[in-house]
């Protein structure tokens, strides 16, 4: 198997593993701090002592080492994993999972501030169809049930710190991140524990939590490594199936309506970035 075929398996399997994570959220009956705790501790925590077991403390201060990028990136992951939650609280699935999925435009912007990169053509038009299709969602959660502009924000607030984690994680592709994602989720839920009363957690809910995490697990260590294989363009295709396949797996389950401003909103984003990732995916293989 070549490295191509490797890191777009490694990242299809990561993509799938994290379609549920928003179900769990809702079928969770617990607060959603408690939630972000457990679900950020335990993931992070096996991980870390995986790690540990099998590498020791090297990868980890290899991390350490980038020192600022590592930083940012460590930030940017542990923090999208906490307002994940809370996002998925106050609003729909479906605003959630398609606002998370103008992650490219972040990156983008990010990339032109911070790493002096141009904007190319396919951007600009990438963010002038995005920008209108997220108007559309923004506007829907006044008419839609379960949905909010607070949790349509804090949405938005995951797309721009996991696209800061991503633009860090740049400059550091000799470094493997999963480290970063171990350190950035256990440093979130430790920050986060004197509001989230952990122990408040129903007895009876621990199982799904336990499963929450370790779905959360797989999905994060296999996200971060199928990206060294692979270009973004290709991640970035893959990613969006969870903004597919997440909203029908929560309307299936426990019925939640994702609202007519979600859909037209919401393919209005994922069309046009998969347009400009296919049009990015033509123009690299031409080479």
């Amino acid at each position: 198997m070549n490295d191509q075929a490797k890191g777009l398996l490694i990242t299809f399997f990561g993509v799938l593993f994290v379609v549920p994570d928003s179900l769990f959220v809702r079928l969770i009956d617990a607060d959603a701090l408690a939630i972000a705790f457990w679900r950020l501790f335990l993931a992070g925590g096996i991980t870390l002592l995986w790690i540990l077991a099998t590498k020791g403390i090297k990868p980890f201060a290899d991390v350490l080492r980038t020192g600022r990028y590592g930083l940012v990136y460590m930030i940017g992951v542990g923090s999208s994993g906490v307002l994940f939650i809370l996002a998925v609280s106050l609003t729909s699935v479906a605003n959630v999972v398609f606002i998370i999925a103008s992650l490219p435009v972040f990156a983008a912007i990010f990339s032109r501030l911070f790493l002096k990169e141009p904007f190319s053509q396919r951007t600009l038009l990438t963010i002038a169809a995005v920008v209108p299709g997220l108007a559309v969602i923004a506007y829907g959660s006044g008419e839609t049930a379960n949905a909010h502009i607070a949790g349509d924000l804090l949405a938005l607030g995951v797309s721009a710190s996991f696209a800061a984690a991503l633009t860090a994680a740049r400059h550091m592709r000799a470094v493997s991140m999963v480290p970063g994602v171990a350190m950035g989720y256990v440093g979130a839920a430790l920050l986060i524990a004197p509001f989230a009363a952990p122990f408040s957690m129903p007895v009876s809910e621990v199982p799904l939590v336990a499963a929450h995490a370790g779905f959360v697990l797989f999905s994060s260590v296999l996200i971060a490594i199928g990206p060294r294989y692979i270009t973004s363009a290709e991640v970035g295709l893959l990613v969006l199936l969870e903004s597919v396949l997440a909203p029908i797996l929560a309307w299936v389950v426990v019925g939640e309506d994702p609202g007519s401003y979600a859909l037209v909103g919401g393919s209005i984003v994922i069309g046009a970035l998969c347009i400009s990732n296919i049009w990015l995916l033509r123009r690299s293989y031409a080479r």
